[in-house]
C-alpha cells in the first residue's frame, strides 16, 4: 500500500483533486497498469509520467494506449455482433434446409451469403484487434512504474531526500591516526600500494572499464563477499547460485528490456541462444532470482520468499561515457550480493523496509559511515515505485557515493512475468450454523500478482572502495575491519609493499 505523504499534499483548486508531492495520488490505483486501467485512469498516469520528467514521446505513448484501447472496445463489440449474425444465419440455414428438404433455395443462398459476409467481417476485425493488442503491449512495455505517494517530487539526484545518516566520518580517521595534514588516497592508489592493483593488463586483454585485483586486495574482496552472504543467510535469505546467462523474456520480466538493451552484453546467436531466444549476460542477479518463479501461482502462506546471490554483473554502461573512468566505481564487470523478496501486496512495504535495513546492517558491521536517501521522482528507477539509495562515505573525494539501491517494484515486474499468488481463504467472522458451513464449499480466491522487492546487499566492488579508503593509514597500510578478519585468516593489517 502506498505510504501517505499528507504533509506534502497541496490542492490547486476546489474543482481539481488534491496533489500529493506535486502529482495526482495513486491511492485509487494501487496496482501497475494494463491498457484498461491506464485508459480509465489516464490523468493519474500522465501526472506520474510528468513527475518522472518523462520525455514527450513517453507521454504520447500513454495517450496512444488510451486511444487504442477505446478503438479496441468498439472493435470487440463489432466482432461480437458479426459473430452473432453469423451464428444466427447458420442456425437459420439449418432450419430452412430442413423445411426445403435439402433443396437450396434463393433464400438459403442469401442467408448463407450473409453468414459468410459476417464471418469475413469478424475475421477482419479480429486481425485489427491483434494489431492493436500488439501495439498496446509494445507501448505499455515502454512505460515506467507509477510512483508511491511517498516519493518526493524532484528533477534529479540533487533533490533526493535524506532519510537518515549513520556513523561519524571522523571516527575511523581518529582511530587510524590521520592528521589534519594527511590527504587520504583514492582506492586505486591504496590498492596499488598493497601490490593488488593491476588495471593495465586487464585493459590490454579486455578493454576499458575492466580491472584485475591480485593478492591481498583480491582476498579482501572475497572476504567482503563471504561476509555479506553469511549476513544475508542469517537474516533468512536462501542462497542461490543462478545462471549468469538469461533470455530476452527473463529480462522483459524484470523490465531491463526493451528499454535498456544498449546497457546489456548480448551473446551472439551463433554462440548461444536461450531456448531459441536472444541470450544476455546478467546485469544483476535480480533477473534470475526474480524469474525463478515466473509464470507460477504461489500460495500466500509461502510468502515472503527471500533469496540472496553473489554473482558477477555485466553492464555496458552505454550512457556513462566519460563518467567515473577511474578505479572501481563504474566498471563493466563487478561482483554484487543481491537480495530479492517476493511478497504479497499487503506486506510489500514492510518487506521493502526490512530488505533495506538488511543492506544498512552490512555497512554498519563494517563501520562505514553512510546515509539513506529516498529517491525523488526524477531519479527513481524505471521499474521502482519507491527506492532507497544507501550512499557510503568516501574520504578521498569527501563525498557519499551510492553503494546500494533498494527498490519496491510493486506488481510491476510480476505482471510482466506472470508471477501470482493465491490469497488465503478468509476465515468466517462468526461461527454460524456448523451444518450450513459444512455443506457450503469454500470458494478459492482468484490469484493476484505478487510484489517484488530487490536491493544490493551490497555491491562488492564499491564496498571494497569504501573499505580501502576508510581503513587506510598514513603509512599506506590498510587495517582489516574486525568483521572481515575471520574471512582473512585472522589477518588484521594489510601492509604496504616496499618498493625497491
Amino acid at each position: 500500500t502506498p505510504a501517505s505523504a499528507a504533509d506534502d499534499s497541496t490542492s490547486t483548486s476546489s474543482s481539481q483533486p488534491p496533489l500529493t508531492n506535486n502529482r495526482l495520488s495513486r491511492a485509487g490505483l494501487p496496482s501497475s497498469v494494463d491498457a484498461r486501467s491506464l485508459s480509465d485512469n489516464l490523468p493519474i498516469v500522465l501526472s506520474h509520467l510528468r513527475s518522472r520528467r518523462a520525455a514527450p514521446e513517453t507521454l504520447s505513448s500513454a495517450e496512444q494506449i488510451a486511444d487504442l484501447n477505446a478503438e479496441r472496445v468498439v472493435l470487440i463489440r463489432k466482432r461480437d455482433e458479426a459473430l452473432q449474425i453469423r451464428n444466427e444465419c447458420s442456425a437459420a440455414v439449418g432450419k430452412l434446409m430442413r423445411d426445403s428438404r435439402g433443396e437450396e433455395t434463393d433464400e438459403i443462398q442469401s442467408v448463407k451469403a450473409k453468414a459468410s459476409e459476417a464471418g469475413d467481417e469478424a475475421s477482419r476485425t479480429e486481425e485489427r484487434l491483434a494489431q492493436i493488442e500488439s501495439k498496446m503491449n509494445a507501448l505499455l512495455a515502454s512505460l515506467p512504474n507509477l510512483l508511491d505517494d511517498v516519493v518526493p517530487d524532484g528533477d534529479d539526484d540533487s533533490q533526493n531526500q535524506r532519510v537518515s545518516q549513520w556513523g561519524d566520518v571522523d571516527a575511523l580517521p581518529a582511530r587510524l591516526g590521520w592528521t589534519p595534514a594527511f590527504q587520504p588516497l583514492w582506492h586505486d592508489d591504496v590498492a596499488a600500494n598493497l601490490g593488488g592493483w593491476n588495471s593495465e593488463s586487464a585493459v590490454a586483454m579486455s578493454g576499458a572499464r575492466f580491472v584485475s585485483l591480485t593478492g591481498p586486495v583480491a582476498r579482501l574482496e572475497r572476504a567482503i563477499s563471504s561476509y555479506f552472504l553469511d549476513l544475508a543467510s542469517s537474516k533468512g535469505y536462501v542462497e542461490v547460485s543462478p545462471p549468469l546467462v538469461v533470455s530476452r523474456t527473463a529480462l522483459e520480466g524484470t523490465s531491463q528490456l526493451p528499454k535498456f538493451e544498449n546497457d546489456l552484453f548480448k551473446i551472439v546467436p551463433e554462440s548461444h541462444t536461450c531456448n531459441g531466444q536472444d541470450a544476455f549476460l546478467i546485469p544483476t542477479a535480480e533477473v534470475p532470482l526474480t524469474n525463478m518463479h515466473a509464470g507460477q501461482i504461489l500460495e500466500e502462506d509461502d510468502l515472503p520468499i527471500s533469496y540472496c546471490a553473489l554473482t558477477p554483473c555485466f553492464r555496458a554502461e552505454a550512457g556513462s561515457y566519460g563518467r567515473d573512468t577511474r578505479g572501481l566505481i563504474r566498471t563493466h564487470q563487478f561482483y554484487k550480493v543481491e537480495l530479492v523478496k517476493i511478497a504479497s501486496a499487503e506486506t510489500s512495504d514492510e518487506e521493502h523496509h526490512k530488505l533495506t535495513r538488511h543492506a544498512e546492517e552490512c555497512l554498519e558491521g563494517l563501520e562505514i559511515p553512510y546515509r539513506k536517501m529516498r529517491l525523488c521522482s526524477g531519479d527513481v528507477g524505471f521499474s521502482a515505485q519507491h527506492c532507497y539509495d544507501l550512499e557510503a562515505w568516501l574520504p578521498s573525494t569527501g563525498e557519499y557515493r551510492e553503494i546500494s539501491s533498494c527498490s519496491n517494484t510493486g506488481d510491476f515486474q510480476a505482471r510482466r512475468m506472470g508471477l501470482r499468488y493465491r490469497p488465503k481463504v478468509a476465515e468466517e467472522e462468526s461461527d454460524g450454523d456448523a451444518k450450513s458451513k459444512k455443506n457450503k464449499k469454500a470458494k478459492k480466491p482468484k490469484p493476484v500478482f505478487c510484489h517484488t522487492i530487490n536491493g544490493s546487499g551490497l555491491a562488492v566492488g564499491r564496498t571494497l572502495v569504501a573499505v580501502l579508503e576508510n581503513y587506510q593509514t598514513p603509512e599506506g597500510d590498510v587495517v582489516v575491519p574486525e568483521v572481515l578478519r575471520p574471512y582473512m585468516g585472522g589477518l588484521e593489517i594489510l601492509k604496504k609493499v616496499k618498493k625497491d
